[in-house]
């Protein structure tokens, strides 16, 4: 039997599950979906079209399934979608999606077994995999994709299109505008590349041979460099080919990794390349400050 606070309100078209545990001056809208045993302590939103799986737990101020603060959204009930074992904590806001993604199609995506530290901010149309952690104030803009087992340190800031390789670690207040490569640490306003996640991978239970087989990789496209430029990195990448490197799975994602950012990026970001808005999509916006002729 779900337990809901009598000052708490809940659309009648909202689907609650059996074991739903909803705190006091919460807000659960219609078209809400939630899962068995998700927990809404006091002053959550939660709009919809929103479909929230199991075991989430949400603190106190978030707003998850507002609509997106983007100029091209139309109004039209785009979505969200979250798994399982989540925990948002305080002043989490996670937004739908908007009409014109074309990778997204509409849906904002949170996977399973996440940790959102407070302040976090995830836009429209992004992808949030699996295992990730964002800590307190990261900024995530829209179109961002961030791939399994994601570490981003506090006051971080993602530019919109970016993705963040899985195993990667993100320093505190670092300015991401670029595709950040799997398993690396990076740091800084520039996102400096400055070595490999070792502990984190480590901590996910990769080999020690595949640790060791990336940070020979990783020497060869990093350690040798002052400006580095596509050249040389097309250069290394083609070393670690003929060294026997790509024999191991994770060398081999982090080598594909990289060429689809060289060949295909637009702005050093892979999902630049399908981006489907026009600049009609936002004339709306701008047409309201025109004055009519005298």
């Amino acid at each position: 039997m779900s337990e809901i606070h009598p000052l708490a309100f809940v659309d009648p078209r909202a689907e609650l599950a059996d074991d739903v545990r909803i705190g006091p001056f919460c807000q659960v809208g219609r078209d809400v979906m939630l899962g068995p045993g998700c927990v809404l302590h006091g002053q959550i939103t939660i709009l919809g079209p929103s479909q929230i799986g199991a075991r989430n737990v949400f603190h106190q101020g978030c707003v998850i399934g507002a609509a997106p603060q983007d100029l091209k959204y139309k109004g039209g009930p785009t979505r969200l979608v979250v798994g399982d074992d989540n925990i948002f904590r305080e002043q989490v806001t996670v937004h739908r999606g908007t009409e014109v993604d074309r990778q997204s199609n509409g849906t904002t995506c949170v996977g399973n077994h996440n940790l959102f530290m407070v302040g976090v901010h995830i836009a429209h149309d992004t992808v949030v995999h699996n295992h990730v952690i964002l800590a307190n104030a990261v900024q995530v803009a829209g179109h961002v994709s961030i791939e399994d087992y994601v570490n981003v340190g506090g006051a971080s800031a993602m530019h919109h299109f970016v993705t963040v390789g899985r195993n990667a670690f993100v320093a505190g207040m670092t300015r991401i505008t670029h595709d950040v490569p799997p398993y690396v640490k990076v740091l800084g306003y520039d996102a400096a590349v400055r070595g490999v996640n070792v502990e984190g991978m480590r901590r996910w239970h990769i080999a020690d041979e595949s640790i060791d087989a990336v940070k020979e990789a990783f020497r060869l496209l990093y350690a040798r460099r002052t400006e580095r430029s596509p050249g040389q990195t097309l250069a290394a990448l083609r070393e670690i080919e003929r060294d026997g490197l790509l024999d191991d799975q994770h060398v081999r994602y982090l080598v594909e990794f990289l060429r689809r950012k060289l060949e295909i990026g637009v702005f050093g970001r892979v999902r630049e390349r399908y981006r489907g808005d026009v600049p009609e999509d936002r004339a709306g916006f701008y047409r309201a400050g025109e004055k009519e002729p005298a």
